[in-house]
Protein backbone atom coordinates (compact mmCIF):
# COMPACT_ATOMS: atom_id res chain seq x y z
CA UNK A 1 0.00 0.00 0.00
CA UNK A 2 1.38 3.43 -1.17
CA UNK A 3 1.08 5.79 2.38
CA UNK A 4 0.42 9.02 2.01
CA UNK A 5 3.67 11.35 4.22
CA UNK A 6 5.55 13.88 4.25
CA UNK A 7 9.48 14.55 4.08
CA UNK A 8 11.53 16.84 5.94
CA UNK A 9 14.98 17.76 6.69
CA UNK A 10 17.90 16.06 5.57
CA UNK A 11 20.21 13.79 7.22
CA UNK A 12 19.56 10.07 8.01
CA UNK A 13 16.26 8.99 7.70
CA UNK A 14 13.31 9.15 10.63
CA UNK A 15 10.09 7.74 10.33
CA UNK A 16 7.89 8.83 12.64
CA UNK A 17 4.52 6.53 13.31
CA UNK A 18 1.34 7.99 14.96
CA UNK A 19 -1.52 6.09 16.98
CA UNK A 20 -4.84 4.72 16.52
CA UNK A 21 -7.76 7.61 15.44
CA UNK A 22 -4.22 10.12 14.46
CA UNK A 23 -2.61 11.22 11.63
CA UNK A 24 0.97 12.42 10.89
CA UNK A 25 0.34 16.01 12.37
CA UNK A 26 0.04 14.51 15.95
CA UNK A 27 3.97 14.30 16.20
CA UNK A 28 4.30 17.62 14.00
CA UNK A 29 5.97 18.73 17.14
CA UNK A 30 8.68 15.69 17.44
CA UNK A 31 9.25 16.24 13.41
CA UNK A 32 9.98 19.86 13.98
CA UNK A 33 12.43 18.87 16.69
CA UNK A 34 14.27 16.61 14.40
CA UNK A 35 14.26 18.37 10.99
CA UNK A 36 17.95 19.98 11.71
CA UNK A 37 19.94 16.91 12.19
CA UNK A 38 17.90 14.37 10.03
CA UNK A 39 15.38 13.77 7.13
CA UNK A 40 12.37 13.32 8.83
CA UNK A 41 9.12 11.19 7.13
CA UNK A 42 5.97 11.49 8.70
CA UNK A 43 2.92 8.92 7.61
CA UNK A 44 -0.32 8.38 7.76
CA UNK A 45 -0.81 4.64 8.36
CA UNK A 46 -3.67 2.74 6.60
CA UNK A 47 -7.31 3.74 7.21
CA UNK A 48 -5.37 6.61 8.78
CA UNK A 49 -5.46 10.77 7.34
CA UNK A 50 -4.80 10.78 3.55
CA UNK A 51 -3.47 7.25 3.03
CA UNK A 52 -5.39 4.38 1.27
CA UNK A 53 -8.29 2.14 3.09
CA UNK A 54 -8.62 -1.43 3.42
CA UNK A 55 -10.53 -4.19 5.12
CA UNK A 56 -7.08 -5.54 6.46
CA UNK A 57 -5.23 -4.47 8.95
CA UNK A 58 -2.71 -6.21 11.08
CA UNK A 59 0.57 -5.30 12.23
CA UNK A 60 2.56 -7.22 9.71
CA UNK A 61 0.29 -5.75 7.22
CA UNK A 62 1.07 -2.29 8.34
CA UNK A 63 4.87 -2.65 8.53
CA UNK A 64 4.98 -4.01 5.18
CA UNK A 65 3.59 -0.83 4.53
CA UNK A 66 6.34 1.20 6.17
CA UNK A 67 9.34 -1.19 4.58
CA UNK A 68 7.57 -0.65 1.12
CA UNK A 69 7.89 3.26 1.61
CA UNK A 70 11.32 2.81 2.79
CA UNK A 71 11.92 0.91 -0.52
CA UNK A 72 9.91 3.85 -2.95
CA UNK A 73 12.12 6.35 -1.12
CA UNK A 74 15.37 4.22 -2.06
CA UNK A 75 15.97 4.63 1.79
CA UNK A 76 17.69 1.11 3.27
CA UNK A 77 17.54 1.68 6.56
CA UNK A 78 15.77 4.34 8.31
CA UNK A 79 15.48 4.93 12.27
CA UNK A 80 11.88 4.10 13.69
CA UNK A 81 10.07 6.29 16.42
CA UNK A 82 5.83 5.32 16.55
CA UNK A 83 3.58 5.98 19.63
CA UNK A 84 0.66 3.66 20.40
CA UNK A 85 -0.52 1.48 17.75
CA UNK A 86 2.50 3.47 15.08
CA UNK A 87 4.66 1.46 18.10
CA UNK A 88 3.37 -1.34 17.41
CA UNK A 89 4.11 -1.11 13.84
CA UNK A 90 7.40 0.04 13.97
CA UNK A 91 8.14 -2.60 16.54
CA UNK A 92 6.87 -4.99 13.90
CA UNK A 93 8.87 -3.56 11.05
CA UNK A 94 11.53 -4.61 13.48
CA UNK A 95 11.06 -7.97 13.91
CA UNK A 96 10.35 -8.56 10.55
CA UNK A 97 13.32 -6.51 8.67
CA UNK A 98 15.85 -5.95 11.04
CA UNK A 99 18.30 -4.93 8.61
CA UNK A 100 16.20 -2.01 7.93
CA UNK A 101 16.01 -0.37 10.74
CA UNK A 102 18.77 1.31 13.28
CA UNK A 103 17.14 2.50 15.82
CA UNK A 104 13.43 1.81 17.68
CA UNK A 105 11.55 4.09 19.52
CA UNK A 106 8.08 2.60 21.00
CA UNK A 107 6.08 5.63 22.78
CA UNK A 108 3.94 4.42 25.50
CA UNK A 109 3.47 0.75 24.21
CA UNK A 110 4.72 -2.61 24.98
CA UNK A 111 4.81 -5.43 22.84
CA UNK A 112 2.01 -7.34 24.48
CA UNK A 113 -1.84 -8.11 23.63
CA UNK A 114 -3.96 -5.58 25.26
CA UNK A 115 -7.41 -5.78 26.57
CA UNK A 116 -9.78 -4.86 23.45
CA UNK A 117 -12.15 -2.15 26.09
CA UNK A 118 -9.81 0.35 25.90
CA UNK A 119 -11.13 2.68 23.23
CA UNK A 120 -14.97 1.38 23.65
CA UNK A 121 -16.55 4.90 24.04
CA UNK A 122 -14.41 6.34 21.36
CA UNK A 123 -15.30 3.56 18.65
CA UNK A 124 -18.85 4.53 19.26
CA UNK A 125 -18.62 7.77 19.51
CA UNK A 126 -16.40 7.84 15.81
CA UNK A 127 -19.42 5.70 14.65
CA UNK A 128 -22.04 8.10 15.59
CA UNK A 129 -19.84 10.95 14.05
CA UNK A 130 -19.61 8.94 10.35
CA UNK A 131 -23.78 7.81 10.59
CA UNK A 132 -24.64 11.41 11.74
CA UNK A 133 -22.78 13.39 9.54
CA UNK A 134 -23.02 16.77 11.42
CA UNK A 135 -23.03 20.21 9.85
CA UNK A 136 -20.71 21.70 12.83
CA UNK A 137 -17.64 21.31 14.34
CA UNK A 138 -19.84 22.45 17.68
CA UNK A 139 -22.66 19.73 16.71
CA UNK A 140 -19.96 16.88 16.15
CA UNK A 141 -18.32 17.83 19.42
CA UNK A 142 -21.82 17.43 21.13
CA UNK A 143 -22.90 14.47 19.59
CA UNK A 144 -19.21 12.86 20.36
CA UNK A 145 -19.49 14.60 24.05
CA UNK A 146 -21.85 11.34 24.73
CA UNK A 147 -19.79 9.06 24.08
CA UNK A 148 -15.84 10.47 25.49
CA UNK A 149 -15.97 12.55 28.73
CA UNK A 150 -12.52 13.61 28.24
CA UNK A 151 -12.67 17.35 26.29
CA UNK A 152 -9.32 16.66 25.43
CA UNK A 153 -9.35 13.48 24.17
CA UNK A 154 -12.84 14.81 22.22
CA UNK A 155 -10.26 17.85 20.45
CA UNK A 156 -8.27 15.23 19.04
CA UNK A 157 -10.74 12.73 18.04
CA UNK A 158 -12.31 15.77 15.99
CA UNK A 159 -9.35 16.60 13.59
CA UNK A 160 -10.64 13.86 11.55
CA UNK A 161 -13.13 15.61 10.77
CA UNK A 162 -12.92 16.88 7.17
CA UNK A 163 -16.08 18.86 4.98
CA UNK A 164 -17.62 17.11 2.05
CA UNK A 165 -19.27 18.76 -0.74
CA UNK A 166 -22.49 19.05 0.48
CA UNK A 167 -20.92 21.07 3.62
CA UNK A 168 -21.05 18.36 6.16
CA UNK A 169 -18.47 16.49 8.10
CA UNK A 170 -16.96 13.40 7.20
CA UNK A 171 -14.28 11.29 9.02
CA UNK A 172 -10.38 10.63 7.74
CA UNK A 173 -10.80 7.25 9.22
CA UNK A 174 -12.01 4.61 7.30
CA UNK A 175 -14.24 2.97 10.20
CA UNK A 176 -15.04 0.02 8.20
CA UNK A 177 -11.66 -1.17 8.07
CA UNK A 178 -10.46 -0.44 12.34
CA UNK A 179 -13.90 -1.75 13.85
CA UNK A 180 -13.57 -5.14 11.56
CA UNK A 181 -9.54 -5.41 13.35
CA UNK A 182 -10.01 -3.76 16.22
CA UNK A 183 -11.09 -6.25 18.92
CA UNK A 184 -8.66 -8.83 17.26
CA UNK A 185 -5.79 -8.16 15.25
CA UNK A 186 -5.36 -4.74 16.56
CA UNK A 187 -5.20 -5.51 20.21
CA UNK A 188 -2.11 -8.44 19.50
CA UNK A 189 1.52 -8.24 20.13
CA UNK A 190 4.09 -7.81 17.56
CA UNK A 191 5.31 -11.01 16.34
CA UNK A 192 8.66 -11.89 15.24
CA UNK A 193 12.45 -12.99 15.80
CA UNK A 194 14.38 -10.58 18.27
CA UNK A 195 15.70 -7.43 17.59
CA UNK A 196 18.66 -7.15 18.82
CA UNK A 197 19.38 -3.25 17.38
CA UNK A 198 18.76 0.03 19.82
CA UNK A 199 15.97 0.10 21.26
CA UNK A 200 13.97 2.58 23.69
CA UNK A 201 10.85 2.27 25.24
CA UNK A 202 9.67 5.68 26.63
CA UNK A 203 6.98 5.43 29.11
CA UNK A 204 4.59 8.26 30.58
CA UNK A 205 4.66 8.68 34.32
CA UNK A 206 0.97 8.66 34.85
CA UNK A 207 0.15 5.80 31.69
CA UNK A 208 -0.56 2.09 32.41
CA UNK A 209 0.35 0.87 29.23
CA UNK A 210 3.64 -0.34 29.83
CA UNK A 211 4.41 -1.98 33.54
CA UNK A 212 6.51 -4.06 35.26
CA UNK A 213 4.80 -7.39 34.36
CA UNK A 214 5.82 -6.41 30.59
CA UNK A 215 9.59 -6.05 31.17
CA UNK A 216 10.31 -9.96 30.64
CA UNK A 217 8.60 -10.02 27.26
CA UNK A 218 10.38 -6.42 26.25
CA UNK A 219 14.00 -7.89 27.01
CA UNK A 220 13.16 -11.22 24.94
CA UNK A 221 11.92 -9.70 21.67
CA UNK A 222 14.51 -6.37 21.97
CA UNK A 223 17.53 -7.39 24.39
CA UNK A 224 19.20 -4.07 24.06
CA UNK A 225 16.01 -1.93 24.80
CA UNK A 226 16.06 1.05 27.91
CA UNK A 227 13.17 2.65 29.17
CA UNK A 228 12.87 6.37 30.25
CA UNK A 229 10.01 7.56 31.64
CA UNK A 230 8.67 11.12 31.69
CA UNK A 231 6.89 11.97 35.00
CA UNK A 232 3.55 13.57 35.05
CA UNK A 233 2.66 12.58 31.77
CA UNK A 234 -0.07 10.03 30.21
CA UNK A 235 -0.15 8.52 27.29
CA UNK A 236 -0.24 11.21 25.50
CA UNK A 237 3.46 11.91 26.46
CA UNK A 238 4.94 14.01 23.54
CA UNK A 239 1.91 16.28 23.34
CA UNK A 240 2.00 17.06 27.12
CA UNK A 241 5.55 16.83 27.61
CA UNK A 242 6.86 17.50 23.95
CA UNK A 243 10.61 19.42 25.61
CA UNK A 244 11.25 16.41 27.66
CA UNK A 245 10.27 13.88 24.85
CA UNK A 246 12.06 15.52 22.25
CA UNK A 247 15.29 15.60 24.64
CA UNK A 248 15.35 12.05 25.04
CA UNK A 249 14.41 11.19 21.73
CA UNK A 250 17.46 13.36 20.03
CA UNK A 251 19.48 12.31 22.91
CA UNK A 252 18.80 8.80 21.95
CA UNK A 253 19.41 9.33 18.23
CA UNK A 254 22.29 10.79 18.31
CA UNK A 255 24.22 8.46 20.97
CA UNK A 256 26.31 5.83 20.24
CA UNK A 257 25.18 2.18 20.97
CA UNK A 258 27.33 -0.88 20.73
Amino acid sequence: MKLHYQAQGSGEPVVLMHGMFGSLSNLGVVARALTDHYQVIAVDLRNHGDSPNAMDMDYPSMADDIVELLDDLDISRAHLLGHSMGGKVAMQVALNQPQRVGKLIAADIAPVDYKPDRHGGVLAGLEALANARPGTRQEADKLLAEHVEEASVRAFLLKNLVRAEDGRFDLRLYLPGILANYYETLTLAPTGHPFSGPTLFIKGGDSAYIQDKHRQEVMRLFPNAQLKIIANAGHWLHAEKPEAFNHIVLNFLASSHK
